[in-house]
C-alpha cells in the first residue's frame, strides 16, 4: 500500500522524538492513503510554521508486516476511536496502560478516521460534559473523515521504504 505524509520539510530519516506529543493516536510518524489529504497538511504546516516549502513523501508499506506488529484498527467512528483520540489528546491523561490510550506507544501502528479541526469542537462539547457519549457517535457519523496511519515505533517504521518526493509551490 502507498502512503503519504505532507510536511513543509524533507524527512531524511525518521525521528519519532521529533514527533509532537498528545495527538489522535498518540506521539509518531502520520500518514494517510490520500494523497490530496497529504498535500493538504503539508500546505497547512508549511503556513503555520512559516518556513519551508509543501512537501508530499510517498512511502510503501506491506500490510503483511501488520502481522508482526502489535496493530489497533479503527475501521470508522466508534465509541472506542473517540475515546482512544479523546485519551491522546489529553494533556492530563495519566493511566497510559489503558488500552485506549498510546502515550506509552504500546500499538506500534494505528489506523483509522481523523480527527480534525471540525472535530475538535465536538470533542470539547463532550468533553465538558455538555454532550452524551451517544450524541458524540451521532455527531460523527455524519462527518466525513480522512483517514490515518500512524507509526509510533523503530520496528514499525523500518517497514516503511520512502519511493518519491513531491514539492508543491
Amino acid at each position: 500500500m502507498r502512503l503519504y505524509h505532507g510536511s513543509n520539510v524533507v524527512v531524511e530519516r525518521i525521528a519519532l522524538a521529533k514527533c509532537h506529543l498528545f495527538k489522535d493516536f498518540g506521539r509518531g510518524f502520520y500518514l494517510t492513503t490520500l494523497e490530496e489529504q497529504a498535500r493538504d497538511m503539508a500546505v497547512r504546516t508549511t503556513q503555520i510554521a512559516g518556513v519551508g516549502v509543501p512537501v508530499v513523501m510517498c512511502y510503501e508499506f506491506d500490510e503483511t508486516w501488520l502481522a508482526c506488529l502489535n496493530y489497533k484498527k479503527f475501521g470508522g467512528v466508534s465509541d472506542e476511536w473517540a475515546e482512544m483520540v479523546i485519551n491522546n489528546r489529553n494533556r492530563k491523561f495519566a493511566d497510559f496502560a489503558h488500552p485506549l490510550s498510546n502515550h506509552d506507544n504500546k500499538y506500534d501502528v494505528v489506523s483509522g478516521p481523523v480527527a480534525n479541526d471540525n472535530i475538535s469542537r465536538i470533542f470539547a462539547l463532550y468533553v465538558q460534559g455538555i454532550i452524551r457519549a451517544d450524541q458524540l457517535k451521532d455527531e460523527l457519523e455524519h462527518k466525513k473523515l480522512n483517514d490515518q496511519f500512524s507509526f509510533h515505533t523503530d520496528k514499525a517504521l523500518q517497514f516503511l521504504t520512502l519511493l518519491e518526493i513531491k514539492h508543491y509551490g
